[in-house]
């Protein structure tokens, strides 16, 4: 075989069909694509075993000669069984293949060998099934015991496979691979490799597909995770520098401006967090290149008010701020809020602006005419912004509230209205920091852990209602007890109608995590059920209770929502659409039926809906799911600590960073081979400050050609752009 580099094509090396078949299972094009289709595990032949006491229904070794062979025609299907008896001398076990006659060249009586395979019965007497077996060359017992004693010792790679592409056709097909494999020009610096005793980059490839035991297997695995987290590091580091490169209008604050209007009516201090946070952003904001900022913080950290004064020193100069909010409830109410921040002096000169798809055509024909114009410096909407009939006269800052609801491409046709905007992304699902470094390694990440001063608490409890049938009816009656104080209660639930077909989900409906240990089977309280509940119960009936989700239209949303806020609605029945930035201060009670349901963070975010006032927050955790199970364990992990950042910690354990990552990320991050966010923290740590050590001195990667060859093989063209689009 001629010499083949990991970026050969796959076809030029194992042929047209078998590169077909691997393109069509796995979507590899290149010999790198599939020497980094890893093993997931390693299985071992085992010990060799005696035929006569072998075990039935395990996977055993032997070492055998053959006695006799024979063919015949089957009865009950077309075809043909080899049946071949093989001898250790002391008892007699069948082999079997079905329409494998060639096998009768090699499998001729008094050949010797090794065989291995699960321990069948038929009519009495032991049986292989298409066993794996090495036949010996020569007649040497001693010699053929030692070559049986190696092999049976081996590890066995099993890999990722499909019903078209089984593990043992990868193996054979790596072997051939790995035969013709040239030398490969190493990702990792010299230095770095013999510092941390690291394999070269061709070991490592030959010791994780041909391991002779665990130890060398152990070895090319952190190998090669160095070479992933080092490659999606430094990947990530260069994006943030083509950023730097691109050339942005300063926008700063000027004396006496709108921001230090603004500030001068604020009629509060803000926190330390925010002040620090809201110097780097205003400072990012006169640099020459876009801002490219993430802010996180838990619910009602002051979020919203950092980005305001963002929109207020891009205003000064003239320039537009854009808000996308996944929900057009948040729209509607960010809007508000804002509003009320600005002020009767601030407000008309800004002209804070709505833009949904829900509103009436003449009314949303006036807002868009207000974006185009310039008109509207502040402008706030849904997914309504990114159409193609909306433009803006000089868009310099786009805001994403709730990342996580939006892709790359609906980000990108965002920002892809202006011209290099600075781009502010806010979050209140609280974001491990391997998880930040993985997932937005090219943002500049910041965090607000202070919250306002005068805020009165939350207390959580778990109502595990199967254990104890009546905390059912006592957490309806402590809901009615908080309305009879005069404050307002939200009651979630896991979906719309339990009773209805599973086709055509909302979006707000489960399955709202992925389903766990504990969990049942199907969803036993929506919207619906609650209702209906509610309406004969004889506390409820003098109380005013209404229903929110995710099929009403965006008037009805909005209706429902103004009317919780103005305190005419005492009870809120809802899905998840309340989950994020809706905010009554009245509100003191959160119920969550099913609460097993949902996510971790998902569970915190909606628990930041209460407490937000003056008022004491209540969440009670309803749940069915038994102790010590995996569902039950996150509900308990949530009712225990307030800390949002613990709980993202809690929430990664449990899940599992594939959940975490989640698809809306595109390219490489979505898509780790070795590394685990939770277990590989320190690996990914370890690289990112290496990317950075190496970009620092050496930032085209002239001096570290496998690194930049590396790079270019793990990240395409597709890849790269949903990279640059984040």
């Amino acid at each position: 075989m001629p010499s083949l580099s990991l970026e050969s094509r796959l076809d030029g090396a194992v042929g047209g069909k078998t590169a077909a078949a691997l393109g069509r299972a796995f979507g590899m094009k290149t010999v790198g694509d599939l020497l980094s289709h890893y093993p997931r595990r390693y299985a071992q032949r085992g010990e060799l075993t005696p035929i006569a006491s072998l075990p039935l229904g395990e996977s055993v070794t032997i070492i055998a000669q053959v006695t006799r062979v024979g063919e015949r025609s089957m009865r009950a299907r077309r075809g043909s069984l080899l049946e071949v008896v093989i001898s250790d001398g002391r008892g007699e076990v069948t082999l079997t293949f079905f329409n494998q006659p060639w096998r009768l060249a090699d499998l001729r009586p008094g050949r010797r060998g090794i065989f291995a395979g699960k321990v069948g019965e038929y009519r009495g007497g032991r049986q292989f099934a298409h066993p794996d077996y090495e036949l010996f060359d020569d007649d040497d017992a001693q010699a053929a015991a030692r070559s049986a004693q190696a092999w049976a010792r081996a590890l066995i790679p099993i890999y990722p496979a499909t019903a078209s592409v089984a593990s043992w056709q990868i193996k054979k097909i790596i072997d051939l691979v790995l035969d013709g494999l040239a030398p490969i020009d190493d990702p990792l610096p010299d230095a770095l490799r013999d510092r941390l005793g690291l394999l070269s980059a061709s070991e490592a490839l030959f010791q994780i597909h041909r391991p002779e035991n665990e130890d060398e297997a152990d070895l090319a695995r952190a190998t090669l995770g160095m070479h992933e987290a080092l490659v999606l590091q430094t990947a990530l580091l260069q994006q943030r520098q083509f950023v730097r490169a691109l050339s942005a209008t300063p926008r700063p604050a000027l004396p006496g401006g709108l921001l230090e209007r603004f500030d001068d009516v604020l009629p509060f201090e803000r926190t330390p967090d925010q002040v620090e946070v809201g110097a780097r952003i205003g400072a990012d904001l006169v640099a020459p290149w876009p801002m490219n900022r993430l802010v996180q913080g838990e619910v009602g950290s002051g979020k919203t008010l950092v980005a305001l004064r963002a929109m207020l020193q891009v205003a000064e100069s003239g320039g537009q701020a854009a808000l996308i909010a996944p929900t057009e409830v948040l729209a509607g109410q960010h809007l508000r809020s804002m509003a009320r921040m600005l002020g009767p002096q601030l407000a008309p000169e800004l002209m804070p602006t709505l833009l949904t798809g829900q509103m009436p055509a003449a009314e949303r024909r006036k807002a868009a005419l207000r974006v185009a114009s310039g008109q509207a410096r502040i402008v706030i909407g849904t997914h309504a912004l990114l159409s193609d009939s909306t433009t803006f006269a000089d868009l310099a800052l786009v805001v994403v509230d709730e990342q996580h609801r939006f892709g790359v491409e609906q980000r990108e046709a965002l920002r892809a209205k202006g011209s290099s905007p600075h781009a502010l992304v806010l979050t209140a699902t609280p974001i491990p920091r391997t998880v930040a470094m993985t997932v937005f390694g090219d943002l500049d990440v910041s965090t607000i852990r202070t919250m306002p001063a005068g805020r009165p608490g939350i207390e959580s409890f778990v109502a595990p209602v199967a254990e104890k049938p009546g905390w059912f009816a006592r957490v309806w009656q402590r809901a009615a007890e908080e309305v009879q104080k005069g404050h307002q209660v939200f009651v979630v639930c896991p979906a719309i109608d339990a009773e209805a077909p599973p086709k055509g989900k909302a979006a707000d409906e489960a399955p709202l995590a992925p389903e766990v240990e504990g969990e049942a089977s199907r969803v036993r309280w929506g919207v619906v059920q609650v209702a209906e509940m509610l309406a004969v119960h004889p506390l409820y009936a003098e109380l005013r209770v209404a229903t929110l989700h995710g099929r009403m239209s965006g008037e009805e949303k909005d209706a429902i929502m103004r009317a919780f806020a103005d305190g005419q609605i005492d009870v809120l029945i809802a899905t998840t659409v309340i989950e994020v930035g809706v905010d009554v201060p009245n509100a003191s009670t959160m119920v969550i039926l099913e609460a097993d349901r949902f996510g971790v963070s998902q569970l915190h975010q909606l628990r930041g809906r209460v407490g937000r006032g003056s008022v004491p927050g209540l969440c009670l955790l309803v749940t069915e799911s038994a102790p010590r199970t995996d569902a039950r364990s996150r509900v308990e992990a949530v009712a225990r600590t307030l800390d949002g950042f613990a709980l993202a910690e809690v929430d990664l354990e449990l899940r599992g960073e594939g959940d975490v990552l989640g698809d809306a990320q595109s390219g490489a991050r979505s898509s780790l081979r070795l590394l685990r966010v939770v277990s590989d923290a320190h690996v990914i740590s370890r690289a990112r400050e290496e990317a950075e050590a190496i970009l620092e001195t050496d930032p085209a990667l002239r001096q570290h050609t496998g690194l930049a060859a590396a790079i270019e093989r793990r990240l395409d063209v597709t890849e790269r752009a949903a990279m640059a689009k984040n």
